[in-house]
């Protein structure tokens, strides 16, 4: 995951800490929410959902249809590199819907799908979502 950090996401934020972000947030919001998630699936899936590895800014065929094709990517990468589990591929592969038709299987994978939004959102408006502390912690500033 460190690789991540060299990758840009939006605006200032590199995919490492966008990763972060939504890992976060979906779990600070499954743990506030009145049934269980799955948290270990949850999280690692939420960190590994943009772990597709390359600068989608630069201009290159290879990365036109980035929005459609970077889950399946990301996925891939994820399962040979760490080993991934079903809901953990789900997470993955189904974290761009409704851009891409098929909607996610598992209350986690929805969880994260509305969460990576949300980040994206708060990024492109430069709202900072981690605290100065946390940020400190996890080498981002």
């Amino acid at each position: 995951m460190n690789q991540e950090r060299n990758f840009t996401q939006h605006r200032g934020t590199t995919v490492y800490e966008h990763s972060i972000g939504v890992a976060y947030t979906s779990y600070f919001i499954a743990k506030h929410m009145p049934f269980s998630f799955r948290e270990a699936s949850l999280v690692k899936g939420a960190l590994l959902h943009d772990y597709f590895l390359y600068d989608w800014h630069e201009k290159d065929d290879s990365h036109k249809w980035h929005g459609f094709c970077h889950p399946r990517i990301a996925m891939n990468k994820a399962n040979a590199d760490y080993g991934i589990n079903p809901v953990e591929a789900n997470i993955i592969h189904r974290h761009m819907f409704p851009l891409t038709p098929i909607p996610p299987k598992y209350k986690e994978s929805y969880l994260v799908s509305i969460m990576d939004k949300v980040c994206a959102i708060g990024e492109m408006l430069n709202i900072r979502y981690l605290s100065k502390s946390m940020r400190i912690e996890l080498g981002l500033d």
